[in-house]
C-alpha cells in the first residue's frame, strides 16, 4: 500500500498521491483505489487519511466560525456580507435591532452601512441557502478601528498555533490584539504602527513558511531582531 510522496511535498491536481487501503480526505479524490490530487497544494497524512493543503483556497463557512466580513448591501430585511467565501453571507436585522424590528422605521444604514467591515459569526449554513451570520455575542460588531491583513484561509490554524500558541506569542512580542477570521481576514490593533507593522512581518512569514518545522522560534526571533532596530533607530 504504498505512498507515491513524502509529507509536505508539493503536489498539482491529478498527481497520483497513495494506493491501497487509504481513505480520501480534504483537496483529494479517489478511483480504483487510487487517491489524486484535486487541487495544488502540500501532501499531508493522518494515519490513512490523505489530503492536500490547499496554496490557494475558498472559505467554506462552518457554523460557529468568527469571520471579518464587508457589508456590500442593505436590503429590507437586514445586510448582505462579503465573506470571501462562494457565496455572500445575510445578516438580519431582527439579529442586530434589539427593539422590535420595524423596515419602514428603522434606518439600517446608521447601523452597518455599505464598505462598513464588520466582525462575526457563522450562525448557520448548509450548502443550500447563503450562510447566516449574527453579532449578537460579546466582541462583535462593526470595526473602528486597526488594520485588515489578508491571508490564505487554509494558513489561519497555523497562525493560531496548538492551543493558540503561535497567536499567543505574536501578541506578547507586538503588544498588538489580533481578531482573526477563520475566512483568512485578521484585524490587528497595536499602540503604534510600529507595533502593527511587526505584527504584519510575522503574520506574513507565517504564510509563507506554514510548511516548515521550528517556526513559531524563527518568528520570534525575527519580531526581536526587528524590535531592536526599531529601538536603535529611535535613540
Amino acid at each position: 500500500m504504498p505512498l507515491f510522496y513524502e509529507k509536505k511535498q508539493l503536489v498539482a491536481p491529478g498527481d497520483l498521491l497513495a494506493e491501497g487501503d487509504y481513505v480520501s480526505g480534504d483537496s483529494t479524490y479517489k478511483e480504483n483505489e487510487k487517491i489524486y490530487a484535486s487541487r495544488l497544494g502540500l501532501v499531508d497524512y493522518e494515519g490513512k487519511r490523505v489530503h492536500v493543503v490547499a496554496l490557494k483556497a475558498f472559505y467554506i463557512p462552518v457554523p460557529g466560525d468568527t469571520i471579518i466580513g464587508k457589508v456590500v448591501e442593505t436590503t429590507p430585511g437586514g445586510w448582505v456580507i462579503d465573506i470571501k467565501a462562494p457565496h455572500l453571507a445575510r445578516l438580519r436585522a431582527s439579529d442586530v435591532v434589539e427593539r422590535s424590528f420595524k423596515p419602514e422605521t428603522t434606518d439600517l444604514p446608521s447601523i452597518f452601512d455599505v464598505g462598513d467591515l464588520i466582525i462575526a459569526n457563522v450562525v448557520a449554513y448548509d450548502r443550500t441557502r447563503d450562510p447566516q451570520l449574527t453579532v449578537r455575542e460579546p466582541g462583535l460588531g462593526k470595526i473602528m478601528r486597526g488594520q485588515l491583513v489578508e491571508v490564505t484561509p487554509t494558513k489561519i490554524p497555523r497562525i493560531i498555533g496548538r492551543q493558540g500558541s503561535m497567536v499567543g506569542m505574536i501578541k506578547k512580542e507586538t503588544v498588538c490584539q489580533l481578531t482573526i477570521g477563520q475566512n483568512g481576514l485578521i484585524l490587528i490593533s497595536g499602540r503604534s504602527p510600529e507595533d502593527e507593522r511587526l505584527a504584519i512581518m510575522a503574520l506574513r512569514k507565517i504564510e509563507k513558511e506554514s510548511h516548515t518545522s521550528g517556526l513559531t522560534d524563527r518568528v520570534t526571533e525575527m519580531i526581536r531582531k526587528e524590535r531592536k532596530a526599531i529601538e536603535s533607530n529611535q535613540k
